[in-house]
């Protein structure tokens, strides 16, 4: 059990920390997405060279490697060992190891774990993320808001250890976002679609 727990955080942390969001914007000519926005290799800064195309291939990828670890280590290992290479992925998002540690803020990651663990939840995120995003035209207040309702479901329909292991990871897309918060607060956060120079927001 100890060996099938390390190997699927390990794969998990592998396939997460596949940054997207770099590959495709250099591939689609848009340079260094580090270089401009946020400066981190998330949706929401490459949506901000105006590459529509490259942003839906970024949610993808970072979406689905998530959901990946999942599943691979589901069938391989059981249990909960889907869970916890999701949550592994989530972390191997944020800190890459081939980016020095810094990568994206992971919510698309977050949502392709709850596809692979439970999937009727992660359309509710999508549900809820669409109707905030609809109203305030902030991502980061939307995924806030969903990434609240998710681990709530997952309470009352899922075991608890799916539970626990979301909830910890809605604390750290908090915590990822206190900068966002801070300026959702002040009414300086960016908007979906809206460009932005220089690195700082997002």
């Amino acid at each position: 059990m100890p060996l099938a727990i390390l190997s699927s955080i390990g794969l998990g942390y592998l396939l997460g920390s596949i940054p997207f969001g770099l590959i495709v914007t250099r591939l689609g000519g848009g340079g260094d997405i580090r270089a401009i926005g946020s400066g981190n290799i998330g949706t929401t800064n490459v949506l901000r060279t105006g590459r529509k195309e490259l942003a839906a291939l970024t949610l993808l990828g970072d979406m689905l490697k998530a959901t990946a670890a999942v599943l691979l280590a589901d069938w391989l290992w059981g249990g909960q060992a889907g869970v916890l290479a999701g949550a592994a992925a989530f972390i191997g998002h944020v800190f890459p190891v081939w980016l020095r540690f810094k990568g994206g803020k992971g919510v698309a990651t977050y949502v392709g774990g709850l596809l692979g663990a439970a999937w009727p939840v992660a359309l509710a995120f999508a549900g809820v993320w669409i109707a905030v995003a609809l109203v305030t035209r902030y991502s980061s207040a939307s995924a806030l808001v969903a990434s609240l309702v998710a681990p709530a479901l997952l309470a009352i329909w899922w075991p608890a250890e799916t539970a626990v292991v979301f909830t910890v990871l809605t604390a750290l897309l908090w915590a990822l976002h206190r900068d966002n918060i801070s300026r959702l607060l002040a009414g300086e956060e960016s908007r979906i679609g809206q460009r932005s120079a220089a690195p700082g927001r997002g």
